[in-house]
């Protein structure tokens, strides 16, 4: 018995769907989003804010008749589905139980999937066959007609061409699993014809050249076919241009320059003298800085103001920004744009020349130097082993990187810039290892004319900000109180008091 359901898109444009019991909601889909002028590819279906399994037909998804469904976005990353290809017998051979299973995102096509696991193997031939079939009558050998493939996926058969374009997605499988049977079907098709249909299909969706090199792969069967792997067919979702990566919004990037401006007026501080270079081991000019007299940090004796930490208008306004661009609905990164990325974090790296880094010793000692993009661990190492005055103690060296605290291998040759991922200004620390003797560990670390050579650490002096005095109130244009309405001096009318009267 016939029924309809009603599809609604973000717009609230509606799209009336007549359905059978039999009817696959991933056709309800492809239905709705034609009349609607959207991707199937790109939505989904939601009922009662609950998520439709798009492979399972009417009778089984729980639906009423006239039910009113949801059509969402779904991400652009395409999702991993669990993909089990059950061959016939005369196929069945080779794996165990007869039976292939491979990973395969959402977006491959049924074509490519076989495609893919024909190349895993040389006897494997499973589109491009061909039986023998002599005319009623007729004698010799007969002619070649291409046996295409025919795939079961729960009780629906694709056969044509054109069907097994279709992405695992648009047949509903966005997750989980899925079992096709694979059989084959003796077509009225010559091989010749076959190949030739399928070579105008591809270079109509994906061009010449595209549809050159999969040709070439779909030659004329032999006992064995081409081993290639095929040239996947470009989805019409490929041929779009990815959206540009989302970016921090105008009135966000306004907000921050307002805060940065006065951050700014309110912590000018006073240029630091550079401390005088001294050659260090190897030749390098470093700077070094005598340990604190006090165990108290100098930040913890610095004075300070309370308004300093009370939040501004700016940050106010700041923080609502990020609310609101959190509260976005933001599309995962395509494969595209996840590459852009990593070939841009490559030159970012790649355009880094030198960097400085601090070398901090356990007795609060510390040695600043400037490394290239050419130097290694091994060069950190042999700077901080020239400095030591016990020569031969075991040290490690550590810092903290993007993912965490990391340490660095003793005499590595891993590059400080590239390898490590060191940039800017970057902090190592000094640690005695597990064999250093407790001599050392009391002495200071550096050498006697090291230490004779290095300055104070100079904590630059914060300007202090006058408040600002507060506006007086305009007191022209307050409201009157309500005792002063009235006569003026706060009673009651005498007509007022009439009233009450009998």
């Amino acid at each position: 018995m016939a029924s309809t359901v009603v599809v609604i898109d973000a717009s609230a444009r509606r799209a009336t769907i007549r359905t059978t019991p039999g009817m696959i909601l991933s056709d309800i889909l492809q239905e709705a989003c034609g009349k609607l002028g959207a991707d199937s590819s790109r939505y989904g279906l939601k009922h009662k804010n609950k998520k439709l399994d798009l492979s399972n037909p009417i009778r089984l998804s729980g639906l009423s008749a006239g039910a009113k469904l949801e059509l969402v976005q779904l991400s652009r990353s395409p999702s991993v589905v669990s993909v089990a290809l059950q061959l016939p017998e005369i196929e069945a051979h080779s794996p165990a139980g007869g039976r292939l299973v491979e990973k395969y995102p959402s977006s491959t096509t049924l074509w490519l999937i076989l495609r893919n696991f024909e190349s895993m193997a040389p006897h494997r031939n499973y589109t491009a066959r061909a039986k023998t079939r002599t005319e009623t009558g007729g004698t010799g050998a007969g002619r070649l007609y291409h046996e295409a493939p025919v795939l079961s996926i729960m009780g629906r058969e694709l056969t044509s061409f054109t069907d097994l374009q279709k992405t695992l997605a648009q047949l509903g499988y966005n997750a989980g699993s899925v079992l096709l049977r694979l059989t084959f079907r003796l077509s009225d098709t010559p091989i010749e014809e076959a190949m030739e249909q399928i070579e105008r299909y591809f270079k109509s969706v994906s061009g010449d050249e595209k549809a050159g090199s999969h040709a070439t792969s779909m030659t004329m069967p032999e006992s064995v076919p081409n081993t290639a792997a095929p040239a996947p067919a470009d989805e019409d979702t490929d041929a779009k241009t990815p959206p540009e990566p989302n970016t921090p919004s105008d009135e966000e990037d306004k907000f921050t320059a307002e805060l940065a401006t006065q951050e700014d007026n309110k912590n000018s501080v006073e240029a630091e003298p550079a401390p005088s270079a001294v050659t260090g081991p190897g030749q390098r000019p470093i700077s070094i800085f005598k340990p604190p007299e006090s165990s108290t940090p100098q930040a913890a004796r610095q004075a300070f103001n309370e308004r300093d930490y009370e939040p501004t208008v700016a940050h106010a306004k700041l923080h609502q920004a990020r609310l609101q661009g959190s509260g976005r609905n933001k599309t995962l990164p395509s494969d595209k744009e996840l590459a852009d990325r990593e070939i841009a974090k490559a030159q970012r790296v790649a355009d880094i020349k030198d960097i400085a880094i601090k070398i901090r010793f356990p007795d609060q000692s510390a040695v600043n130097a400037t490394f290239t993009n050419l130097d290694t661990a091994r060069s950190l190492y042999d700077l901080a082993r020239g400095m030591m005055a016990a020569q031969g103690e075991p040290f490690l060296l550590n810092f903290r990187s993007a993912r965490g605290p990391r340490n660095i291998p003793p005499d590595g040759t891993e590059k400080l810039i590239s390898d490590l991922g060191m940039s800017g200004s970057t902090l190592v620390n000094f640690f005695w290892g597990e064999g250093a003797s407790l001599e050392a560990r009391a002495k200071p670390v550096m050498k006697e004319n090291l230490l004779a050579q290095a300055n104070e650490i100079e904590v630059p002096k914060i300007s202090e900000i006058e408040a600002p005095e507060p506006v007086p109130k305009d007191t022209t244009t307050e409201k009157p109180k309500a005792s002063e309405k009235g006569d003026g001096n706060g009673k009651m009318p005498k007509w007022f008091k009439g009233l009450g009267k009998k």
